[in-house]
């Protein structure tokens, strides 16, 4: 049996609760719960998983007696348990969804189809497969929560069993996915009760020394402070029904996952923290609650800074409880978390507390969830939203774990609606939170009436009005200034999209000058042969391939005019590109040793004609490098590590080859600035491969041009081309990855134009 297993764990044959036992479960809160239902499921699930075991050995049908079990612990609605019955059968045996929907119905049928489909995402381990799977989960649990919780109560039986799985690197990755994920999206839905024992037992295996000394010194500060916990409790009590309030008062020790949580963000020692222990303290009504904490404040010294009132200000899962910690009993520090019965429950199992006899029968109630504070479903919606802004699955897998892992902070609207914000979000945040397209025509804010920039962080009790203006001001540099995966996954999908235009529009450019080259009028309509030619779609993806470089003009030209090409005039695009590969055909010199690889450079990237010189590292090969490059400057320490060749240029390489050189440049932000930029490379007989926004303002764009160029002289040649257009601020050649250099820079040359 699991060392982790808690007394709900099944892990032996003997330990399977029989289908009476669900039964009365189920009964025990929903009087008029279909028995027949739950019986039929049960001996179904157990038939269709006959002969089939789990990793330790015992039945596997008893997993699935567990999940149904955990689900009626929940209070569950029929279809969901029997939903936890039924779960695995259409992955693992011969059931089909039609005779699921034949003999349970379409509701049983349809949730066991979305938990199967999770299931089979499940398979693969690898990033992205995990990053497709929390979409794919995001779809199926907003159409039907009840599909997340099976699949949490799923998650939690195979954690409290996940020491039978023979591959250690099998477990932590189980164990991973379920911090960074499962439990993550309980404790969004409120389901506190699941959440705790995912957190602890994925911390046992990621971090097992660090659990087993937090377990350790736990049960030895149980013994230490009984006598403590029990007289606080009758203490409290006393004093609470002197005044006439009556209550429930009882310690819990927090959990092994949340005290290693502030050890690390406080930074302190486990000795250092005092509040090992919280108690509840439940009374019958909201005017109880505030009572009480009067009571409690006029009867012991409360701690400054430690007060929380999330009764009148709920959290966003609908957890709602007065916090406060006070000098009590025997000088101790303690605290208190008062609350009403229904707030417990709540707070214990979040979203499922509200499943309740409805005319419709026993379900999902979300008038009273609201009544209550709010709908927990409602923390859902960022991811469905992170997901509608598109872009690849590691990007919505980063997004999505900004919008679980965070602390709040609670701002308002103008009009009084509560927005909740991670710590650290910006007024740019907050404009995304009310609506994404507030967020995209955000200029400024008003934060408690005075005028302050979208960069400035929201605080608790804000109220935060967002100015906009009549156009979208988004740009690549605004991804910086936020911190939810909300704003971020908007912010990239609104700054891909205008990429995608400025890629579409340069394509065109270069088409059409690429045509005029060689004496021809460009007409859309001749592209037609040419699409299928080039296997792509329609014309805007030829012009965003031409943009982006993945086909060239005189490919686009081959196509359309097959033959017709003027072979006489030498372009870059006829000739062979130089890489590491065919770097033995262009560069030569004494010292290079037969058989040692060559490699270009990245840093100064070296053209045909530059002066060149050959690094030889042992184990590396040779690294050949423009002369005055920034990077040789320090090899000279290293003499006994550093040899150095002397190397030159074959004739081959300024006479057969093409090479890339980058150009970076400051270009004003107007109409025609980039055919100006294509039409003036084109007539310099070079041909841009590729072209990269490296930073944006409402003015001016940084840019950087892979040019194909024949050598050293023809790139400087495009060089001065460029810096006779108008539209163009300043043009240099990138010695290195200036990406960043470029955006750091911009404002300095832009200040000199």
């Amino acid at each position: 049996m699991s060392a982790l297993a808690s007394p709900d764990a099944l892990s032996t044959a003997d330990a399977i609760p029989s289908a009476d036992d669900l039964v009365a479960r189920v009964q025990a809160y929903h009087k008029n719960a279909d028995a027949g239902l739950i019986r039929r499921a049960y001996e179904y699930a157990r038939d269709k998983h006959a002969g089939q075991t789990r990793y330790s050995g015992d039945p596997y049908y008893g997993h699935t007696v567990a999940v149904a079990m955990l689900l009626a612990d929940l209070r569950l609605d029929v279809a969901t348990v029997c939903t936890g019955l039924l779960h695995d059968t259409v992955e693992d045996t011969d059931a089909t969804l039609e005779e699921l929907s034949e003999l349970f119905g379409d509701d049983i049928a349809g949730l066991v189809d979305g938990v199967t489909k999770l299931t089979q995402m499940e398979l693969g381990s690898k990033r992205t497969k995990q990053a497709e799977n929390l979409q794919k989960l995001v779809v199926a649990i907003t159409r039907d929560v009840r599909v997340l919780l099976v699949k949490l109560c799923d998650r939690l039986h195979n954690m409290r069993t996940l020491d039978a799985v023979p591959k250690p690197e099998k477990r932590r990755q189980t164990a991973r996915e379920t911090l960074e994920i499962y439990a993550p999206l309980a404790r969004r839905i409120g389901v506190n009760r699941i959440c705790v024992q995912l957190e602890d037992l994925a911390f046992q295996y990621l971090n097992p020394s660090g659990y087993e000394s937090i377990t350790r010194r736990l049960a030895e500060l149980s013994e230490s402070r009984v006598d403590s916990v029990s007289a606080a409790s009758e203490a409290i009590t006393e004093k609470l029904n002197e005044s006439g309030v009556e209550c429930r008062v009882f310690g819990r020790k927090k959990r092994p996952y949340s005290i290693w949580r502030k050890l690390e963000r406080k930074g302190v020692s486990f000795d250092e923290i005092a509040d090992i222990y919280a108690f509840r303290v439940l009374v019958d009504s909201v005017e109880d609650c505030y009572r009480a904490l009067g009571v409690v404040h006029q009867t012991w010294r409360c701690v400054p800074e430690r007060f929380r009132d999330y009764i009148s200000t709920p959290k966003p899962n609908n957890y709602r409880s007065l916090h406060t910690t006070i000098i009590g009993p025997r000088n101790t520090r303690l605290e208190l978390q008062i609350r009403t019965e229904e707030m417990e429950a709540v707070a214990e199992t979040g979203v499922a507390a509200h499943w309740r006899y409805k005319s419709g029968g026993y379900a999902y109630d979300p008038q009273a969830a609201e009544a209550a504070g709010g709908d927990p479903l409602d923390r859902l919606r960022p991811f469905v939203e992170i997901l509608e802004q598109g872009g690849d699955p590691d990007e919505f897998l980063e997004h999505a774990k900004l919008e679980m892992f965070s602390d709040q902070v609670y701002a308002f609207t103008p009009k009084g609606e509560l927005i909740a914000l991670p710590q650290g979000a910006t007024a740019l945040d907050f404009a995304f939170a009310v609506h994404t397209e507030l967020g995209a025509h955000a200029v400024s804010a008003r934060i408690n009436s005075r005028e302050r920039p979208l960069r400035s962080r929201v605080r608790n009790g804000d109220v935060v009005d967002i100015i906009k203006g009549g156009t979208r001001h988004l740009q690549p540099g605004w991804e910086d200034m936020v911190v939810t995966g909300r704003a971020r996954a908007a912010i990239r999908r609104q700054v891909r999209a205008s990429e995608q235009e400025e890629f579409i529009r340069i394509g065109k450019v270069i088409a059409e000058h690429a045509f005029m080259r060689e004496g021809k009028v460009f007409k859309e309509k001749a592209l037609a042969d040419a699409l299928k030619r080039l296997e792509v779609d329609d014309a805007d993806n030829l012009y965003l391939a031409l943009g982006k470089g993945r086909i060239s003009s005189t490919e686009l030209f081959d196509a359309v005019y097959p033959g017709q090409r003027d072979q006489r005039g030498d372009t870059p695009s006829d000739r062979e590109l130089i890489n590491d590969e065919k770097a033995r055909l262009y560069v030569h010199g004494r010292g290079l040793t037969p058989g040692v690889t060559l490699h270009f450079a990245r840093c100064c990237s070296p053209l045909p004609g530059d002066r060149i010189v050959g690094v030889l590292r042992p184990g590396r090969g040779v690294d050949i490098h423009v002369i005055d490059c920034e990077q040789l400057g320090g090899l000279d320490d290293d003499a006994e590590l550093v040899n150095w060749i002397d190397l030159r240029w074959t004739p081959e390489a300024e006479a057969e080859s093409v090479s890339i050189g980058r150009i970076i440049a400051t270009v004003r932000n107007e109409p025609g600035a980039l055919a100006e930029i294509a039409s003036a490379v084109g007539e310099a007989r070079g041909n841009i491969a590729n072209v990269k926004t490296l930073h944006r303002t409402r003015d001016f764009f940084d840019m950087a041009f892979d040019i194909e160029v024949f050598d050293a002289r023809h790139l400087s040649n495009i060089l001065a081309a460029l810096k006779t257009c108008d539209r163009v601020v300043t043009a240099e050649r990138a010695r290195a990855d200036q990406d960043h250099a470029a955006g750091e820079g911009a404002e300095e040359r832009r200040a000199d134009a």
